[in-house]
């Protein structure tokens, strides 16, 4: 029988069966959240253009949603050292990205991509002494199921801008930036309610899904939530996309780079 000889893998120099461009994968993940963590930290950092009011629309970036100035004022005491960011975007922003960074899916795509443990399957991983996520740190990868309740608060928070974003100054009216807004509470909520978390407090700890009416319920809204979770990876990027190029849309309005388009 003939077998492939073994190649040596450009990215851990070892022997490896894998003879196709495996290592593209974990390389784009890497880049994609490389690019995503500098643009947000970078956003966050601005605490300017986060809100667009030109036109009579009203557009705020999810960055710095819920407006914590608006509504509380300026809250950082004037003691505070000029170096710690007073920007209300790294008040918010923890309870996303921790929902984001213990996620199922993101674990396995950031594990892949930065520490190659595993790189890609048949690929031997770089560091042999993983246990898995049972000690510290990565046993703080459990708090996933908690920041998922937070996240769930956030889409109702940005469901309500977005709802903001069609009541312009002269009466409903639908904007490019309307739809942006829009487009990313969409997403997500696909990528929050497709959560394996989300699936698991749905169906988990019932041994009878047919044995009362209780039990059909939930067993009908736990595959509703197993559609969204089979494209959980697909909804993970797009939503991540989207919220970050919803800050965008919201800040290049405001600086006047781009003009707001009014549909109706």
């Amino acid at each position: 029988m003939h077998t492939k000889a073994a190649t040596v893998d450009p990215v851990l120099s070892s022997p490896s069966l894998r003879i196709d461009n495996w290592w593209l994968a974990p390389l784009s993940i890497g880049s994609g959240f490389a690019i995503f963590i500098v643009y947000s930290t970078w956003a966050a950092f601005q605490n300017a253009h986060f809100l667009y009011e030109g036109g009579g629309a009203y557009y705020l970036s999810p960055f710095y949603s819920p407006d914590l100035i608006a509504a509380f004022g300026d809250f950082f005491p004037a003691w505070l050292p000029s170096w710690i960011p007073h920007s209300p975007a790294f008040l918010i922003l923890w309870a996303p990205a921790g929902f984001r960074t213990t996620c199922y899916y993101y674990r396995k795509a950031y594990y892949r991509a930065y520490v190659s443990n595993p790189v890609a399957c048949s690929v031997r991983a770089h560091d042999r002494k993983y246990i898995g996520e049972a000690k510290f740190p990565l046993i703080l990868q459990n708090l996933h199921r908690y920041f998922f309740y937070l996240a769930v608060i956030f889409i109702f928070i940005l469901s309500y801008d977005a709802v903001i974003a069609y009541m312009f100054a002269d009466g409903f009216g639908i904007g490019l930036g309307s739809l942006v807004l829009t487009a990313n509470v969409i997403f997500l909520s696909n990528y929050t309610f497709g959560c394996h978390s989300f699936r698991h407090l749905i169906g988990g700890n019932l041994n009878c899904f047919t044995c009362d009416a209780g039990s059909k319920t939930r067993y009908k809204m736990w595959k509703g939530v197993s559609v969204l979770n089979r494209n959980h990876q697909f909804w993970a990027w797009m939503s991540l996309f989207m919220v970050g190029f919803s800050d965008l849309y919201v800040r290049l309005c405001s600086m006047g780079v781009w003009t707001d388009i009014r549909f109706f």
